[in-house]
């Protein structure tokens, strides 16, 4: 089973910087050749023209909703995932993840 893991192609899950205006601010965000490539899926998918301008979007919605924005890599990473698995990111899995932090 890990073979077939293991058999990827390392450029798959290399590295790779790109540069993003957020808040009008010019920053850097490193994540795997494959989130960014379904990154640019997603992005179209929104009617986004470029992929800058979605995660622009996302981040600012993120502030707006949550009031922070924590960890943006890895909220990319997730949401790549689950544009990936067809799911929403209110579906009943996460949504249940949230209420046992509420209780918590």
């Amino acid at each position: 089973m890990c073979t077939l893991y293991a058999n990827q192609d390392p450029q798959y899950y290399a590295p790779v910087t790109r540069s993003v205006r957020i808040g009008g601010l010019a920053t850097s965000l490193r994540l795997e050749a494959a989130f960014w490539t379904l990154l640019d899926e997603l992005s179209a998918s929104q009617g986004y023209v470029t992929t800058s301008r979605f995660i622009n979007k996302l981040h600012d919605e993120v502030l707006e909703i949550h009031g922070e924005v924590t960890n943006f890599a890895s909220l990319l990473r997730v949401s790549c995932l689950l544009y990936a698995e067809g799911r929403s990111p209110l579906s009943s899995d996460v949504a249940a993840a949230q209420q046992v932090r509420k209780v918590a």
